[in-house]
């Protein structure tokens, strides 16, 4: 299916590894000039040598100002991902505070930050535009020492419908998709126990992880005007985890 993306200009945060830089990749494959945010220069420096062309930008998501500061000058952005996002795991009787607003912090509160600065541009040129959130199958499900993890993107769920009932009529498009356990390096690390995947595969209908290429082309469809009458919707890429 041809997407018609070509063209357009998309900002990708979180974009130096896993979803993020799959991302990146696809879009700057699909003909967009990508703007590629990491707080890793290593990352966007070895992307750049991968895809030429794509516009780094380092810079710490969790430090607002310095975010502001970053995003003063990238440009007219039509397209969004908020993909970056940080998982610190404790057992909610365990929970710190610096963890609680490092998680804040990226997971929700740049979501904001990014958004408003990319919604208000298009708003003033007048042009229609789409964002995706990258949210999770734990926004809707309850898994053990993810209670900081899990509430970081159960607010995100509702955070893309209001940002969609109030976005809707400027023609922004805002949606979410929402995976189960992504086989990225780091998925495959954290998932190599046999024991500890059963546990989640026992419960996914499709018996099965999902790759990354399944997150990138739902991301993909729902910039794309394909998906031109679907906004405020969280789409699963779970396998079926969430009917179970």
């Amino acid at each position: 299916m041809e997407l018609g993306l070509a063209g357009r200009r998309a900002l990708v945060t979180g974009a130096g590894k896993g979803i993020g830089r799959s991302v990146v990749r696809a879009l700057h494959a699909a003909g967009v000039h990508v703007v590629a945010l990491s707080r890793t220069r290593a990352d966007l420096d070895s992307l750049v040598r991968e895809c030429p062309g794509v516009e780094p930008l380092c810079v710490d998501l969790a430090d607002w100002e310095a975010t502001e500061r970053a995003l003063s000058g990238i440009g007219p952005v039509d397209l969004l991902v908020n993909n970056a996002a940080v998982a610190l795991l404790q057992p909610f009787l365990e929970v710190t505070k610096e963890a609680f607003d490092k998680s804040f912090e990226v997971n929700l509160r740049s979501v904001v930050q990014v958004s408003q600065i990319v919604a208000q541009s298009l708003i003033n040129r007048g042009i229609p535009g789409s964002i995706v959130n990258v949210s999770s199958q734990a926004s809707q499900r309850a898994l053990t020492n993810h209670s900081v993890y899990c509430s970081t993107k159960g607010a995100m769920d509702m955070l893309t419908k209001v940002m969609a009932l109030e976005l809707g009529p400027h023609k922004i498009r805002v949606n979410a998709v929402n995976p189960t356990v992504v086989m990225t390096p780091m998925g495959r690390a954290n998932w190599s126990d046999p024991q500890k995947a059963k546990s989640m595969l026992d419960r996914i209908p499709l018996g099965q992880f999902a790759e990354i290429e399944h997150v990138v082309d739902s991301i993909l469809f729902l910039l794309s005007d394909r998906s031109g009458m679907t906004t405020g919707s969280t789409l699963p890429v779970d396998g079926g985890f969430l009917v179970t």
